[in-house]
């Protein structure tokens, strides 16, 4: 097992540029579902009562999320490796944990880009339906590796995302909210309230799980550029990502509370009917000319959270079954497994669609509460990888990161607890 070079190392400009991938990668995964629909929904039912939710959520998962990148470049090997040898404990909790929520990620992440799909084209079929096209073409896209070009155009256009939104919240705070700012915060400590807040730190920015869907990606990005990257290049790359995807969360909450809360229109559970209150957003404070440019930016933002999640799980499941059974599993079936995984995870992710129906909201509440939920536990196991024995001590996080990883632990099991109280106690 190779190990990463002294992180005393300067870094290059060549060695960054070899570097940048996974972060924003990871970036094109969480602006998605967390920002697009879950941060709107959060300004336009509660103004900027959950501003601080969003900071807190986006500071303590921080740590948890970095050991992915952190220990693939410190030992050569993904985090699922590291899990194993953590002891079979650690691997079945991930594993569980994958399984038991992989369905309803990948449902709720087609179901929105679904209703974009419609709204862009015009065409009235049912969300299933659509929902099914554009799994399809993930799948074939995914088969026949064109997934690397398609993520570089991805990127460009969630840039225009990000900078109509921008201009977007500029424009608003031009004109001016709806009311006051002094009521723009309601509570937020009753049933509805907590729990929504649970389902908005769910994916804030990214289900913890992701760190190891990072560590792969890190992985297959130094097989691709025949570059083993310096820990600051890796994790430069990281941080260019998440505090991105943190401050555009911010810009979603803000341009919905301004926008939307205390006009009297409340997001639909509807898919369809959201879409178009969502592209509203936009073309109420930019004008009409905006809508084509934003429903193709809000449609390939989405799309590429759904092609990143629908070449995660079967990525994660396949190298769990190598790690957990590597007798049964060779080397050359891996493709063959790949793929096989690739067909049966979005089949069963539209089962839980099919019976789901159209309650759109519903079902992201569903995925983002269990994500919450699981994240202490994945966030301990998390933490002690990185400062295990055989992860490189020039390597393990910086006191100020370990700190910070107790807090962590700390916000997530208070608030997890703290749901789990209101839904069974009151």
């Amino acid at each position: 097992m190779s190990k990463q070079k002294k992180s005393s190392e300067k870094t290059t400009w060549l060695g960054i540029k070899k570097s940048l991938g996974p972060g924003l990668l990871m970036a094109a995964a969480a602006i998605g579902v967390s920002h697009l629909v879950q941060s709107t929904r959060a300004g336009a039912t509660f103004g900027f009562a959950m501003v601080w939710a969003v900071v807190l959520a986006n500071i303590f998962k921080y740590p948890f999320l970095e050991y992915g990148p952190r220990y693939a470049i410190a030992t050569g090997e993904s985090m699922i490796e590291g899990y194993k040898r953590l002891g079979n404990w650690a691997i079945w909790i991930f594993a569980a944990f994958t399984l038991g929520t992989m369905f309803a990620v990948q449902a709720a992440v087609t179901i929105v880009s679904a209703t974009l799909a419609a709204e862009l084209t015009g065409i009235a079929l049912s969300p299933l339906t659509w929902s099914t096209i554009l799994l399809v073409i993930c799948v074939i896209l995914l088969m026949s590796g064109q997934y690397s070009a398609l993520d570089g155009a991805v990127k460009i256009i969630m840039a225009v995302l990000a900078i109509s939104t921008i201009i977007a919240l500029a424009a608003v705070l031009i004109q001016g909210g709806q009311q006051e700012v002094s009521n723009y915060y309601p509570s937020i400590w009753d049933m509805a309230g907590i729990s929504f807040l649970i389902a908005l730190m769910g994916w804030m920015p990214i289900p913890i799980d992701a760190a190891a869907w990072h560590s792969l990606w890190t992985l297959e990005r130094e097989k691709q550029t025949q570059y083993r990257p310096k820990l600051k290049e890796s994790l430069l790359d990281f941080n260019i990502g998440y505090i991105g995807a943190a401050f555009l969360a911010l810009g979603f909450l803000l341009l919905g509370a301004l926008v939307m809360y205390g006009s009297g229109e409340e997001f639909a559970s509807s898919g369809t009917i959201f879409s178009n209150q969502l592209i509203s957003l936009y073309t109420d404070t930019l004008g009409d000319w905006s809508y084509t440019i934003i429903i193709i930016c809000a449609f390939t933002t989405m799309f590429s959270t759904t092609l990143t999640v629908t070449d995660a799980y079967p990525r994660v499941c396949r190298r769990m079954i190598e790690v957990i059974r590597p007798d049964t599993v060779q080397t050359e079936n891996s493709l063959p497994l790949y793929r096989l995984l690739l067909i049966s995870i979005p089949v069963l992710s539209l089962g839980v669609l099919y019976f789901l129906g159209d309650s759109f909201t519903l079902m992201i509440d569903i995925a983002t509460t269990l994500s919450f939920l699981t994240a202490p536990v994945l966030a301990y196991i998390n933490y002690r990888l990185v400062t295990a024995d055989h992860m490189p001590e020039d390597c393990q996080p910086k006191s100020w990161l370990k700190w910070l990883s107790f807090g962590g632990l700390l916000f997530l099991t208070g608030f997890a607890l703290l749901y789990l109280y209101w839904i069974i106690l009151v």
